[in-house]
């Protein structure tokens, strides 16, 4: 999602401190990670049921729901998730139930409303492309298997930024897990190129950017006509 009307990320973060927070929206992580040449899902915030169904058809439907917090890290946890929503009848619910699972599991918490995307392709393989901020080698990047597998097994190569194409091209062969990329039962062979291309400009805005603490895009839903980050969070350093 690009757009010469999108603020700068030096606005976002002028914004974002200004408000005493470190945590960027989604919209906001994804909207400075596209203006930045990585490829993400378009997503826009609604403020009730009938801008929810409104936005889901202008994207295209099926549709995926979010709440929109910057309180909220974990929103599956909290029931702040709804999936393949194919009409509007069904994003209208959606939109009501996690309104009300962030207003039962997840009280205090502040809500901007409810994020509506479309829905990924089917047939791809999750990954995940992280950053942090070392204190004495600087932004590091992070390569692996995406979804909850990052969490269950581990399997992630590091680097140093910035990368260049060969960097790139090890970190995606270094995981264990890399024969998923290749072509695994009936899953077909990702698009390494395009993968390895998203890691270098993933790695190019992390190293520019002194502001950035962390940054997760998980999953990246990894194509064999391309890839894809359908979530995105960016944590900022403190303010000095």
């Amino acid at each position: 999602m690009t757009s010469t009307a999108a603020p700068s990320f030096a606005e976002i973060v002028q914004r974002a401190r200004a408000e005493n927070r470190l945590i960027l929206t989604e919209e906001e992580s994804k909207g400075i990670l596209g203006a930045n040449g990585v490829p993400v899902t378009e997503t826009r915030v609604a403020s009730s049921a009938n801008e929810a169904v409104s936005i889901a058809e202008s994207l295209g439907l099926p549709a995926v729901l979010k709440v929109s917090s910057t309180e909220i890290t974990h929103k599956s946890d909290i029931g702040g998730v709804q999936l393949n929503l194919g009409s509007a009848d069904e994003v209208r619910g959606a939109y009501d139930e996690i309104i009300a699972a962030a207003g039962k599991n997840a009280p205090g918490a502040a809500v901007q409303g409810v994020s509506v995307q479309p829905m990924a392709p089917p047939g791809g393989v999750e990954v995940i492309v992280g950053m942090t901020r070392d204190e004495q080698f600087g932004p590091v990047l992070m390569f692996g298997l995406g979804g909850i597998a990052v969490e269950v097994l581990q399997d992630v190569a590091f680097r140093i930024t910035p990368l260049i194409p060969r960097d790139a091209r090890e970190i995606v062969r270094e995981i264990k897990g890399f024969k998923m990329l290749t072509g695994f039962r009936n899953l077909l062979p990702v698009n390494l190129d395009a993968l390895e291309d998203l890691i270098l400009k993933v790695s190019d805005f992390a190293d520019k950017n002194p502001d950035l603490a962390e940054m997760d895009l998980n999953p990246v839903m990894a194509y064999s006509h391309g890839a894809l980050a359908v979530d995105a969070r960016i944590i900022l350093t403190p303010a000095e």
